[in-house]
């Protein structure tokens, strides 16, 4: 959690090396994972988290916001769909969450509380998805 000390600075400060500019020919994704990365991380939104980690960004960082995030309000609807923040932060690598066993254990409780109903909701394979990340993570959960 110390990791949440540093709110007020950016992932190309916290994450070195900072990245080059990105080529000419850029994608549009990754123009804005390179502006997000220039984002004080206080001030990134849901959505940012979400792209942050898909793209497997700054995980140390983005995962414990994007976790508190869930713990409070799990189907968030950052960007796409209710439960999209959900489902992108347990599709990070279980490696990442190794550092944060306490927040993975938090979330894990979370996710098994949530109502059969909610669940089914989701986007196909949600329930699977969800049942893995609490699975993979053993007994932290």
């Amino acid at each position: 959690m110390d990791r949440l000390l540093h709110l007020d600075r950016t992932l190309d400060e916290l994450d070195p090396p900072r990245w080059t500019a990105p080529a000419a020919d850029a994608t549009h994704m990754v123009l804005r994972v390179h502006e997000l990365r220039c984002v004080p991380l206080n001030e990134l939104r849901p959505a940012d988290l979400r792209t942050l980690v898909t793209q497997r960004v700054g995980l140390p960082y983005v995962l414990p916001l994007a976790a508190c995030l869930l713990i409070e309000e799990p189907l968030l609807d950052s960007y796409f769909y209710e439960g999209d923040l959900l489902l992108a932060t347990v599709e990070a690598p279980t490696s990442s969450w190794a550092l944060l066993p306490e927040l993975a254990a938090r979330l894990c409780a979370v996710i098994e509380t949530l109502p059969e109903a909610a669940v089914a909701c989701l986007p196909r394979g949600a329930a699977e998805e969800l049942g893995r990340f609490v699975a993979r993570l053993g007994s932290p959960c």
